[in-house]
């Protein structure tokens, strides 16, 4: 089964011991009792208090390029029984939900969680105890300035009888800020507008906006953006309705996509207006980008054809008529004077 990670700030021993107590309940549920009795399993994890903070939330400093520094993960176990917990650190990445996870023990870190390392791959905490677990953050001489994310894990592998292995993970962020010059930005990508038409020839069809929101700076960012499609001249103007944005880590970014109904009025433009800061900072510059799309009436278009048709058919016909008519008269007369000669 994939690793799951929970990254909790604090433990907090009710919430955990339902939830262990529900996961049991699932898996008798669905026949797995090996399983069930594994999985009921309850211990917690925060940064132990120091001269580097008390009741932190997580992990996070500001440091220099080749510094080094020394902290520490408590391990509480909440069982009635000793457990053995692999520890390590992981880079940290944004999930396509929108949620910060660490990345699984089999992918090695290559920024933060590189960073980091424990005094020993494994700690045992007994039954009903809590346990320091030191480690050492020693950031590269040649790290580059801004943020850095990743986390501290404690992982508890379970092997049923069937073969199944489960890997538990309760994690603790970490965020690092490496000093120099800070250039927090953020760009939208790729963005696309299309139109889908309806029969109706008087009813909406659909606008379809595509877009990518990059974090293109060395910082994490927080943001809210809009998404605003007018017609010609500014008619018809509807704002979309949006996800709200995940925090995005340096590098990273998201996509997103909105619709709305529209009437087919020629030219369809959309606006994608992005508001970011810094975590704690002020608000960057509003970024906006642009696209547009027509959007024609073919149905109205159809009609209007069908229109000029007919009326081009009754114009001929008419026309063609006159001309016999013509065509009538003058064969008249020429008898007329055909008989008067005689």
């Amino acid at each position: 089964m994939a690793p799951t990670t929970a990254l909790s700030p604090h433990w907090i021993p009710t919430m955990t011991r339902f939830l262990a107590a529900l996961t049991t309940a699932v898996l008798l549920a669905v026949g797995l009792p090996g399983l069930a009795a594994a999985q009921n399993v309850t211990w917690g994890v925060r940064p132990v208090d120091s001269a580097l903070g008390t009741d932190r939330p997580n992990f996070a400093y500001s440091v220099a390029p080749g510094a080094a520094l020394g902290d520490a993960l408590l391990v509480s176990n909440h069982e009635q029984r000793a457990l053995t917990f692999a520890v390590y650190a992981a880079d940290a990445f944004t999930t396509s939900s929108g949620r910060l996870d660490l990345k699984p023990a089999g992918e090695a870190p290559a920024d933060a969680g590189a960073w980091v390392r424990f005094d020993t791959p494994t700690v045992t905490v007994p039954a009903g105890q809590t346990v320091a677990v030191p480690f050492t953050v020693t950031v590269p001489a040649d790290a580059t300035p801004g943020d850095h994310s990743g986390g501290v894990v404690t992982s508890l592998r379970v092997e049923s009888g069937s073969g199944i292995t489960v890997d538990r993970r309760l994690g603790s962020r970490m965020h690092l800020r490496v000093a120099g010059v800070l250039t927090p930005s953020v760009e939208v990508r790729g963005l696309t507008v299309n139109y889908d038409g309806t029969p109706n020839p008087v009813g909406k069809g659909t606008t379809s906006v595509g877009y990518t929101i990059v974090n293109t700076g060395n910082t994490r960012l927080t943001a809210t953006h809009g998404v605003r499609i007018e017609g010609p001249f500014g008619w018809f103007a509807t704002d979309a309705a949006v996800e709200p944005l995940p925090e995005l880590l340096p590098g990273e970014s998201v996509t997103r996509k909105a619709a709305v109904g529209s009437v087919p009025a020629g030219r369809l433009s959309a606006a994608v207006t992005v508001t970011a800061a810094v975590p704690g900072g002020a608000a960057l510059p509003v970024v906006t980008s642009s696209a547009a799309a027509v959007a024609i009436p073919w149905s109205v278009v159809v009609c209007l054809l069908l229109l000029v048709c007919l009326a081009l058919a009754l114009r001929a016909r008419g026309k063609a008529k006159s001309a016999g008519e013509k065509d009538r008269i003058e064969a008249a007369v020429a008898a007329a004077l055909r008989e008067r000669e005689a």
